[in-house]
């Protein structure tokens, strides 16, 4: 049976540096974090945040704001380090809510109902 809503869900994110693991190199402090609601990013007030692992960062952010498997590696690990091999920071990723956003409200392209895609069960060798 097709979908017959345009609405969908979306986990509001908050990416904290939680350690170091060595020095840090970076310009960013343990406690310092950005928030991701929809599309929209921000940072506390007068807080910077370096480009370079907000770069790296960014490549896991639309897979975690979606709902995924428990099982699921993007469900279970949270923390990634730093992609600068000669800084300790470790960022963890944190799910702290849900919001409903519709199709057209999002995109121009005009939204059909479409059919679920039934799972497709991979054998072990």
């Amino acid at each position: 049976m097709p979908e017959t809503s345009d609405e969908f869900t979306l986990y509001d994110l908050r990416v904290e540096v939680i350690d170091c693991r060595g020095k840090m190199v970076c310009n960013h402090a343990i406690g310092d974090y950005f928030e991701l609601s929809g599309e929209n990013l921000s940072l506390p007030a007068g807080q910077t945040f370096p480009i370079y692992p907000l770069a790296a960062l960014l490549t896991f952010l639309p897979a975690k704001q979606r709902k995924t498997h428990p099982n699921d590696w993007m469900t279970t690990d949270t923390d990634i380090a730093c992609p600068d091999p000669h800084c300790g920071a470790i960022f963890r990723i944190t799910r702290t809510g849900e919001r409903v956003f519709r199709h057209r409200d999002v995109t121009a392209v005009p939204w059909k109902p479409v059919k679920p895609v039934e799972p497709v069960k991979v054998n072990e060798s």
